[in-house]
């Protein structure tokens, strides 16, 4: 990297991207870029130091970003090739990075704590970047969400030899990284766009545990499709919430708006764990964070502290309006467990009262692939409001549409409803508690929903 004084991301808006935007520009290099829309994030990577254009131009490029000797350029593959600005820089001889290559080369000097699964790994990576930070031992961290202690996804030590790495299988991405210790924490097949096969899904995880170094260990979670691909004296654990393994809770204790549990390690225990974010599923996760904290010497009083003052990462689990009355939840999911667990984790904290979900299906493909296991995951709640799909990098798919997944939806009350309808329909309902899902662009309508519900 030392040759280089500058880089331009393609894609910088891009939540792993923006990290890396970050960690160069407190580094000192001069960063560049294009995203296809303005969002708050790249409003605040611009006021960190970022130039940043949203039209397709060549002309836009800077021009300290124009010789291919001191420029680096990174792409996410949501990018399509014929993006005028990659065929510029592949024309003109410069170095061309996917975004995880980059990851990796940047990490591999570091002892990598790496976070993979098909859900779960952006909470579980941010707690234990959490308690790696407030613990005497520290860490760097490249997260897949905004971590609200933080308001960003990036986490600088400079005495670390500690890195927290969200590792994306989309693409075969964390195939890149060079993991001294990893966690897989689901392999419910997903991506089936770039995959084809659940086997090969499955496969493409075997590959990724057989790049953790020797001496180092996997954390994976007990019951999961995982057929482990380790090399000789990587040490092989599980864990779980519930069931057991070589980490797990005990003592499990929920009410009055608090879950607290004892985390159980293989030697020993610690006691009277708080979740700062009181969600079910978060107990599991928090297993999984303080596994890999304990295996690296963090202590129980750390770990115990960290996990009390955890606020969550943005838009998993995050609470937009809570009072009494009424409570409104954003959240990422957007494959079918992850919404049949966030679902199942609102009716446990509050058994009983009334669960409207907004829900934006994200990828045509996606869809397609699992309609079925959307519809019985909504079917959970008392009353839909289904989205159109938001196409992301996809173009549409003859015949894949909302109306797949709504079909098949069995609660009584159901609603295909038009994105631009959305914010006049809120306001013709009461909510008892609102549920949005999904990875599109449904969190850019949140604060005009939190508003009008806060209104009612």
């Amino acid at each position: 990297m030392k040759q280089y004084t500058s880089l331009y991301f393609v894609g910088a808006g891009g939540i792993g991207m923006s990290a890396l935007v970050r960690y160069f520009l407190a580094k000192g290099y001069k960063v560049a870029g294009y995203d296809r829309t303005q969002s708050p994030l790249t409003t605040e990577l611009k006021t960190e130091g970022l130039e940043i254009v949203y039209e397709e131009s060549v002309e836009s490029i800077p021009d300290y970003c124009r010789n291919p000797e001191t420029t680096l350029v990174v792409y996410t593959p949501a990018i399509p090739a014929s993006h005028s600005g990659l065929v510029y820089f592949r024309e003109h001889g410069f170095r061309v990075v996917k975004r995880a290559e980059l990851l990796g080369l940047i990490t591999q000097s570091s002892r990598g704590l790496c976070f993979a699964g098909t859900h779960g790994k952006t909470t579980t990576s941010s707690m234990a970047a959490h308690i790696f930070h407030e613990s005497p031992i520290g860490c760097n961290a490249f997260l897949g969400g905004i971590l609200r202690n933080y308001n960003s996804n990036l986490i600088l030590s400079e005495q670390s030899p500690f890195t927290v790495i969200e590792a994306d299988e989309y693409d075969r991405s964390f195939h890149w990284l060079h993991p001294y210790m990893a966690v897989v924490t689901a392999t419910d097949p997903d991506h089936l766009d770039i995959y084809g096969t659940e086997e090969a899904y499955l496969e493409s995880f075997a590959h990724f545990t057989s790049l953790i170094q020797p001496g180092g260990c996997l954390i994976m979670k007990k019951g999961i499709k995982l057929v482990p691909s380790v090399k000789e004296n990587v040490k092989i654990y599980t864990y779980s919430a519930r069931d057991g393994g070589d980490f797990h809770a005990g003592n499990i204790r929920i009410g009055d708006g608090t879950i607290v549990f004892d985390f159980v390690m293989p030697e020993g225990s610690v006691a009277d764990i708080e979740l700062g974010v009181p969600v079910e599923i978060n107990i599991e996760n928090a297993v999984a964070a303080m596994a890999i904290a304990w295996l690296n010497g963090v202590s129980g009083d750390d770990m115990q502290r960290a996990m009390a003052s955890f606020k969550g990462a943005k838009r998993r689990f995050e609470f937009w309006v809570r009072r009494p009355d009424r409570v409104m939840i954003d959240d990422y999911a957007h494959h079918p467990d992850e919404l049949k667990a966030s679902i199942r984790s609102v009716r446990a904290l509050s058994p009983g009262r009334r669960l409207s979900v907004i829900f934006q299906p994200h990828l045509y493909s996606r869809t397609r692939d699992f309609a079925p296991q959307f519809a019985e995951a909504l079917s959970l709640a008392d009353e839909v409001f289904l989205l159109d799909i938001y196409p992301a990098r996809e173009l549409p798919i003859p015949g894949v549409t909302s109306k797949l997944i709504f079909d098949k939806i069995t609660c009584r009350n159901k609603e295909l409803c038009l994105r631009e309808k959305l914010l006049e329909r809120i306001k013709e309902c009461n909510f008892d508690i609102l549920l949005t899902m999904g990875a599109g662009d449904i969190d850019r309508l949140l604060p005009e929903i939190a508003a009008i519900v806060e209104s009612k």
